[in-house]
């Protein structure tokens, strides 16, 4: 692509006041505005967030909020709309302070107001903290001020943290005593009202259950061997006529041992069958000494009949059945008693299973809320240690490295930035200026626009001749209206920054119209 750069130069020739007027109007602007713009000092803290004295493996802190986190609390907390508007009441921040609007001195006190945060891995959390005022004294009051509202609020955050941490766990501590103790009344109640069917006394229920199983089995073999003998007795006496070996005489050893293999016998009939070795021994057994016992009683016949005349036998007979029948009785009512008391062991046992279920529940959830609880002390006792910590400020906290001091010289305003950008703007416009000119315009003024445009190439081009008057006109209007902006513009500005308002006025009210400002 050729440039004509001839035909352009002409262009920029001819636009040149329209240009310069854009240009010395934002230049004159800028320059006036950065030069009547008053002093700005700004004031500067520094802040350090410190590790805590207290290692937290000795104690472990129940505040685990990160320090950077800590700090972007603190920051929102301090550019609150009631500490904005308070700081600037208390330290006249901005002068007529009672006639701005409360928006307007909360969005001017954050724009002043620079906070940096600096944190990495092993390096030190430093926060620093600047605000921009119309006075050294104002700056320094105003960061200090911002100082002792960070030390405060975090000395708060974190005392605060610790309370709400300590009253929680007394809390949760208190109403797990209280599960406690309901669970232990539950546990007693029900042992109270189950105390013949618990668990822990099942041993010795069922020890007490095979006593009086084996306490009856006894009082039954009793009871046969007693009835065997009134059986005996009553048949010596149908055999002899005599009241035999009774209550009132002194049995025999073949006698006894025959009231006992007869008993041994009658239960091992029982238990098992007539070829089983044990029976057929008993039964040979009981067969030798019967007949013993029978020679015995032969033996005595001759003095039983001589006796005959002298006591009376049906009288002893009675009186052996009476005494035998008097010890059933006894027996049968033991045995009653037995069964009785057997009976409720057995039910004692059945029940104690049901009942050991329901008392390991009970007891489960009684060590449930012990775990708990014995947990929740533990933690009580980490939050009074932490909160110990933290009142005393022996854990994490923040200290000033560095106070704010009243400035000697201004920090501001970037005079020399306003006018270069001033100057700039003022340059693009005058570029935009020729740049839209340059578009909005579709007339022909070149042969390579005609040949552009319509795609013919012309065999010869005319140009527009002008005539020496004309050329000489034409110069001189450029000339002239060069003039009148370099002189005019600045001419115009004086006037209406001496008569009118202002220039820095004027171009704060057309920034805030923009909102720019």
């Amino acid at each position: 692509m050729n440039l004509d750069l001839a035909f352009y130069w002409k262009l920029f020739v001819r636009r040149l006041p329209v240009m310069l007027l854009f240009l010395l109007l934002c230049s004159g602007l800028g320059v006036i505005t950065a030069l009547r713009m008053p002093d700005t000092w700004s004031a500067e803290a520094r802040l350090l967030v410190e590790a805590p004295q207290i290692s937290d493996d000795m104690v472990a802190s129940t505040i685990q909020t990160d320090a950077v986190e800590q700090l972007d609390i603190i920051q929102q907390k301090l550019l609150t709309r009631a500490n904005m508007i308070d700081i600037a009441n208390r330290f006249d921040v901005f002068e007529n302070i009672r006639e701005i609007e409360p928006d307007e001195v909360v969005e001017a006190m954050q724009t002043a107001t620079r906070i940096r945060r600096s944190a990495g891995r092993e390096q030190a959390t430093l926060m620093t903290i600047s605000f921009e005022a119309r006075t050294g004294r104002i700056s320094a009051n105003v960061v200090n001020e911002y100082v002792t509202l960070v030390l405060e609020e975090n000395a708060e955050f974190r005392v605060s943290r610790a309370e709400s941490t300590l009253n929680f766990f007394e809390q949760e501590v208190e109403r797990l005593n209280e599960d406690l103790d309901r669970q232990s009344a539950q546990i007693a109640l029900f042992k109270a009202d189950n105390i013949d069917a618990l668990p822990e006394d099942q041993t010795y229920r069922l020890g007490r259950q095979a006593l009086l199983q084996e306490r009856l089995a006894r009082l039954e073999r009793e009871i046969s061997l007693i009835q065997n003998q009134r059986d005996r007795i009553t048949e010596i006496f149908e055999t002899t006529g005599g009241a035999g070996f009774g209550a009132g005489q002194t049995l025999t050893a073949e006698q006894e041992q025959l009231i006992v293999v007869e008993a041994d016998l009658e239960r091992a009939r029982s238990l098992y069958s007539e070829s089983h070795p044990r029976v057929i021994r008993l039964e040979a057994r009981l067969d030798r000494l019967q007949n013993i016992v029978e020679a015995q009683i032969e033996a005595r016949l001759p003095e039983t009949e001589a006796d005959a005349s002298s006591s009376p036998q049906e009288l002893m007979l009675q009186s052996n059945l009476t005494e035998i029948d008097s010890r059933l009785d006894v027996l049968n009512k033991d045995i009653e008693a037995t069964k009785a008391e057997l009976s409720e062991v057995q039910d004692a046992i059945s029940k104690s299973s049901a009942n050991g279920i329901t008392l390991s529940a009970l007891e489960r959830d009684y060590q449930n809320i012990q775990a708990r609880y014995n947990a929740a002390v533990n933690n009580l006792n980490s939050a009074r240690m932490s909160e110990r910590i933290e009142t005393t400020a022996q854990g994490q906290r923040i200290t000033v490295i560095e106070n704010a001091s009243v400035p000697r010289v201004p920090t501001g305003p970037d005079r020399v930035r306003v006018a270069i950008l001033a100057t700039g703007m003022g340059v693009a416009l005058a570029a935009g200026y020729f740049m839209l000119l340059e578009f909005l315009n579709r007339s022909v003024r070149r042969p390579a626009e005609l040949v552009g445009r319509f795609n013919v190439t012309p065999i010869a081009v005319v140009p527009y001749m002008e005539s020496r008057r004309d050329r000489l006109l034409r110069r001189g209007g450029i000339v002239l209206a060069t003039l009148v902006v370099l002189i005019g513009v600045p001419l115009a500005l004086w006037y209406v920054d001496t008569y009118y308002l202002p220039l820095e006025l004027v171009v704060e009210r057309g920034m805030a119209k923009l909102g720019l400002g």
